[in-house]
């Protein structure tokens, strides 16, 4: 073979050779969509989803995030958890109670009583408790991938919220059937609806008060529909996990390194956004306070109250309808 045709094979061949050098790399790159339904920039949900993402490229860069903040990727928000798991979504901030229609057991994440402050919240992680809630997800097509607790109260257009008998003939939302059991024996009336549904609901007359998350009370501006807050101090009903939530399909796809820095990542951002919900708590106080509402909390003797009446109507109906229910009841229990 001549050198005038041997050197355009050689060069052939080296293309190839890169071609597929370069191969793996590309298959290595990925796109991960995060759906959510809060604002950028400004909710917590969506500053310690930015966090996540941030430290998981500062460990693999291959990996990238897309965020659609806003519910804009056109998804409703109970919709994700469905989008999920038929894999056309990968990741969401997704309030597990949203869930609790298709996977009963995810009442334990809102259970009145169960859990009392950030701090107990964050002893859970990892207990038996943690790794039974995994099993439950994982069995449902999705895997928790972040812990994030947040603390919240009630708000009212025309009355203080303090023990159970405040809330007969109020029009309410709780944002779960077993939550919302305890308030029909207390005597007012239910409706199921997203957080975003809150404030319209409010304002056309739908609900005339609420259960929501200290940080959604602000960050939609709850306070403009509501006079009357109850929220804060040593006693705290209403605690909700809102975690960032995957795909079993898609985090199944990612090596054993990546899912490292998926972990290591998740712990960063729950440091970031235990720190954003002490501060939710003080905000709404402040929001509130400024906005002319009256602000409370709830007594001891009050909490004791709807914990009593939680054990008698919220437990009991938990315990019936989910299947491993009054396992992860007991299980929520050891976690003192």
């Amino acid at each position: 073979m001549s050198i005038a045709t041997l050197i355009p094979r050689l060069a052939t061949l080296a293309l190839a050779a890169g071609i597929a050098a370069i191969l793996p790399l590309a298959a290595g790159a990925q796109e991960i969509k995060i759906s959510h339904q809060w604002k950028e920039g400004t909710d917590a949900r969506d500053r310690a989803t930015r966090v996540f993402v941030s430290e998981v490229n500062k460990r693999d860069p291959n990996v990238k995030f897309r965020i659609y903040p806003s519910s804009s990727l056109n998804i409703k928000p109970v919709a994700q958890l469905d989008a999920m798991q038929a894999g056309t979504l990968e990741m969401a901030v997704y309030p597990l109670s949203y869930a609790v229609g298709k996977i009963p057991e995810f009442s334990i994440t809102i259970m009145p009583g169960t859990v009392t402050s950030l701090e107990h919240a964050k002893r859970m992680k990892g207990t038996k408790f943690f790794q039974r809630l995994q099993d439950v997800a994982e069995a449902n097509g999705i895997r928790v991938i972040t812990w994030w607790w947040t603390p919240g109260g009630f708000a009212s257009k025309d009355r203080e919220i303090g023990g159970p008998e405040t809330v007969k003939g109020l029009s309410m939302r709780a944002a779960d059937p077993t939550f919302e059991a305890m308030l029909k024996a207390a005597g007012s009336s239910v409706h199921n609806m997203a957080s975003t549904e809150i404030y319209p609901a409010l304002q056309s007359g739908v609900l005339n008060a609420t259960l929501t998350s200290a940080e959604t009370f602000v960050s939609m501006k709850i306070f403009e529909q509501t006079k009357h807050a109850t929220v804060g101090g040593n006693y705290t009903l209403w605690m909700l996990l809102q975690p960032l939530v995957m795909a079993k399909s898609a985090w199944d796809k990612l090596t054993p390194a990546q899912k490292k820095a998926f972990q290591e990542a998740a712990d960063i951002s729950d440091t970031f956004f235990d720190g954003t919900q002490q501060e939710a708590t003080a905000k709404m106080t402040e929001v509130y306070t400024k906005a002319g509402a009256k602000v409370r909390q709830l007594s001891k003797a009050e909490y004791d109250a709807w914990v009593d009446l939680a054990k008698k109507t919220a437990w009991v109906e938990y315990a019936k309808t989910a299947k491993a229910g009054k396992e992860l009841l007991d299980l929520i229990a050891d976690v003192k």
